[in-house]
């Protein structure tokens, strides 16, 4: 299976990316993990303005093979969500990088430094197949 990774961005060992714009995390899931959940059937997404600590579940995402819980990488308060996700939860399959989940204001930069980039996360996928 080709994984799309792309550059430039963070990547946890849950399959999650981030974006960073400014203190502003966009959070969404990796090409990787879309093909293991297979067809996305539903997307609970978390409160504005709840507060959460880095690797702590922030919702779940459904597919037709699994339900499984999705984690932040970064600690802070959910300053947005991707409503869109309501509707169209599949765009997760089609687009997993152009379709952020939700947008966390970082209250610990330094987490990023526990991030993978690009090629780490490359060979970490590697090591998961």
């Amino acid at each position: 299976m080709a994984t799309e990774i792309k550059e430039g961005l963070y990547y946890s060992d849950e399959h999650e990316w981030v974006r960073v714009d400014e203190d502003n995390a966009n959070i969404g899931i990796t090409d990787y993990a879309q093909h293991q959940l297979g067809d996305i059937v539903f997307v609970e997404l978390p409160d504005l303005d709840s507060e959460f600590d880095a690797e702590e579940s922030i919702g779940v995402i459904e597919s037709v093979k699994a339900v499984s819980d999705m984690h932040t990488p970064v600690s802070g308060t959910v300053t947005a969500v991707n409503e869109g996700l309501d509707d169209v939860p599949e765009s997760l399959n089609s687009n997993p990088y152009e379709e952020h989940i939700v947008v966390i204001k970082m209250s610990d930069r330094s987490e990023l430094d526990k991030l993978m980039n690009a090629k780490e996360y490359a060979d970490f996928c590697e090591k998961e197949e």
